[in-house]
């Protein structure tokens, strides 16, 4: 999603919170100009925006403008409100339209006297993104919990495009949906007209120390560490926070980066007129605190764009910032996030709650998770966990690469099973060093199957190994991952009715979750579908299935915080099928026929592990064209699976239909790396 489409959400969000609710919908519901300004936003985005109660209703109307008038940052008076250059350090403000009527006779002269503080003000720029960067911040104060790191300000809308709020109401910064690269961000001190490229001074955001949720006051906090070769003669400080709330019509300058943005068409000659074509560069825009400001916010008429957002709003009075900039109307009034709520979330007097933890609102309890908790030894006892003859011909766990995974030995193992935890119609082997499960098996009885309705989801600790090495709710909040079942939480479901609750709920411990890259979700569905298909297959006989799933550990892993974040996932689904193949009439499976074993091996993956394959293999041709993308399901022969993880899968080698019937086309020669992309099911190879 681009900047205008992400900025234009945050506004709608504002204007719901400023009243404006009930104006927005009747000009999206007749489809005004206004409207058309959200080109790209799903309908689903601005319904949840609006669903929201409007907290902060001021009666007011557009004055002197139509109805097509538009939240976005905005131009607010059309003269006497020019965003001056900054070059070099200072500001170009000679000849500047500035009446005195509005600023006083010693407009200059207080503005020369706050530009000592122009060097801690910064373009937020991105990592690894398609934007180049989002929006402005600002030095605000000293990180105490680590010695040389400084907080930078920026507002949450700026932040979110490359990171996500956590649990502990930080933000994690988020992965590509191309390639598994992670995003991150930097700020940028010396973007001023005339600027040499190689005369930037940037500092890496390490962390977002605060995120503010989407129910709170636009607000993000940094943290960066300053470069040992910072020059001296650039220092940069944390701006002065006013003591006293701001005034009406009292001075002050929005200090910031402000970009082209079309997205108020009114604006747009104004808006040229003032910029000269000049825009992505530091501007110092003064104007004239203005009355109507609630709650936390306040008002003035300084002269803003979409790059604006994050800057601080700065009292020439005071020479102290009052306040956050974060939006505006056009041609009615900028708002800002007032100076005491930023010195309140330093002083952790705000905390960022979750949706689920507010009070008054219509929050469905599904939304909701409950706090972890543990589950005994004694809680699994007559688990019989995975079954290996559950098909009539046994079907053993894969063999793991010799030395390759400590795995973890439960307090209830025996000496046939010492690796397996044992749960209700499943097995999971989990290894102690990377805090992950290698591999699951589930028998599934799909003739059985009972669905459960699912309810508010409690994940427990599986105490039968140490609590220490499995990943629970805290570790998830602080990583940009989400955690994922390997068995699917409705297979194991079958049987009667006491029995599926429990294999229901036994889905829930965490050695039966993953950490699953954020990008992964827009592919679950198809992942999620493939023994649903299978079992519904006319090859599969009586609807049985065992399904070994697990994450690709070697290589293509991302570590974080002390969790290792796969990047691909693999799946073998394995099934008895009638062995009359090529056989004139008759039904698979039919009374009598002899029946095999069948097996299929699926990566869901961006296709990095494929790329490997095909090189390892001088498929040349084929590395030269194949590209990587978003998530997507590869059917792949199980003997290549093998090759890639060092698993041995025994018998399913030899049951794979992929393997046999490419072999068989000329144009596969012995030894080729043999794989599928599924667009849809019926491009299986069953």
């Amino acid at each position: 999603m681009d900047r205008e489409v992400k900025e234009s959400l945050s506004q709608l969000e504002a204007m719901q919170n400023n009243g404006w609710a009930d104006h927005a919908r009747k000009q999206l519901k007749r489809k005004s100009a206004a409207s058309r300004l959200l080109k790209g936003v799903a309908q689903e985005q601005m319904d949840a925006v609006l669903r929201q109660t409007d907290p902060e209703r001021s009666g007011d109307a557009f004055p002197a403008f139509d109805d097509d008038v538009f939240i976005a940052e905005a131009v607010i008076r059309t003269e006497n409100r020019p965003p001056l250059i900054v070059r070099g350090g200072a500001v170009e403000v000679e000849d500047a339209d500035l009446p005195q009527s509005d600023f006083g006779p010693d407009i200059v002269a207080k503005i020369r006297k706050s530009e000592a503080w122009l060097p801690s003000v910064g373009r937020i720029e991105f990592r690894n993104h398609d934007m180049d960067w989002g929006g402005t911040g600002w030095i605000i104060g000293e990180d105490e919990k680590k010695p040389g790191h400084l907080l930078v300000a920026t507002n949450r809308h700026v932040a979110k495009i490359v990171a996500r709020r956590s649990h502990r109401g930080g933000g994690v910064y988020l992965f590509s949906p191309f390639g598994g690269i992670r995003y991150g961000s930097q700020i940028d001190f010396n973007e001023e007209l005339g600027a040499r490229a190689q005369e930037a001074l940037a500092a890496k955001i390490v962390t977002y120390t605060y995120l503010a949720s989407d129910a709170a006051s636009d607000v993000a906090i940094g943290r960066i560490e300053m470069p040992d070769d910072w020059p001296e003669d650039r220092a940069i400080k944390p701006l002065p926070l006013a003591e006293k709330p701001v005034e009406d019509d009292e001075p002050i300058a929005v200090i910031g980066y402000p970009a082209r943005d079309t997205r108020v068409p009114q604006s747009v000659a104004h808006m040229e007129r003032y910029f000269e074509g000049i825009y992505d560069v530091k501007r110092y825009s003064p104007g004239l605190a203005m009355s109507g400001g609630e709650g936390d916010r306040m008002r003035y008429d300084a002269t803003t764009t979409g790059g604006s957002s994050g800057s601080p709003v700065f009292s020439l009075d005071q020479q102290a910032v009052v306040g956050l900039h974060f939006q505006g109307i056009f041609g009615r009034h900028n708002s800002a996030v007032k100076v005491q709520t930023l010195k309140d979330i330093l002083a952790g007097k705000v905390t960022s709650v979750l949706l689920g933890d507010l009070p008054n609102r219509n929050i469905p309890e599904g939304l909701t998770e409950l706090a972890d908790k543990e589950r005994a030894a004694e809680y699994f006892e007559g688990r019989g966990g995975y079954d290996a003859d559950f098909l009539g011909e046994k079907v053993p766990w894969p063999a793991l690469p010799e030395g390759a995974f400590d795995l973890a030995t439960p307090s209830d193992a025996t000496p046939e099973r010492p690796h397996e935890l044992r749960y209700q119609h499943f097995g999971v082997q989990y290894c102690a060093s990377r805090k992950s499960p290698v591999v699951t098996a589930v028998n599934i009885d799909g003739a059985r199957s009972r669905r459960l309705k699912r309810t508010r989801d409690r994940w427990y600790f599986d105490m039968r190994i140490p609590r220490e090495i499995q990943i629970g709710q805290d570790d998830y909040s602080n990583v940009a991952c989400d955690r994922g079942h390997l068995v699917k939480r409705e297979d194991p479901n079958w049987g009667d009715a006491q029995t599926v609750e429990r294999a229901n709920f036994d889905t829930f411990h965490y050695p039966n979750a993953s950490p699953q890259h954020l990008g992964l979700n827009r592919s679950q569905s198809q992942w999620r579908g493939l023994e649903d298909y299978i079992l519904g297959s006319a090859r599969t006989h009586d609807f049985k299935a065992s399904v070994f799933t697990g994450p690709i550990l070697d290589g293509n892993v991302v570590e974080e915080e002390g969790v290792t974040i796969p990047l691909e996932f693999w799946k073998v689904v394995v099934m008895m099928t009638a062995d009359d193949e090529g056989a004139d009439g008759g039904a698979d499976g039919a009374e009598g026929s002899a029946m095999r074993l069948h097996a299929t091996a699926y990566l869901l993956s961006q296709g990095q592990l494929i790329h490997t394959m095909l090189a390892d293999r001088a498929q040349n041709e084929s590395v030269e064209g194949f590209e990587f993308g978003e998530y997507k399901t590869f059917q792949l022969a199980i003997a290549d699976l093998e090759e890639a993880t060092g698993f041995d899968f025994g018998p399913l080698r030899d049951a794979d239909p992929m393997r046999a019937g490419l072999s068989a086309m000329k144009e596969f020669p012995a030894g080729a790396a043999m794989y599928n992309a599924i667009d849809d099911f019926s491009q299986l190879v069953l």
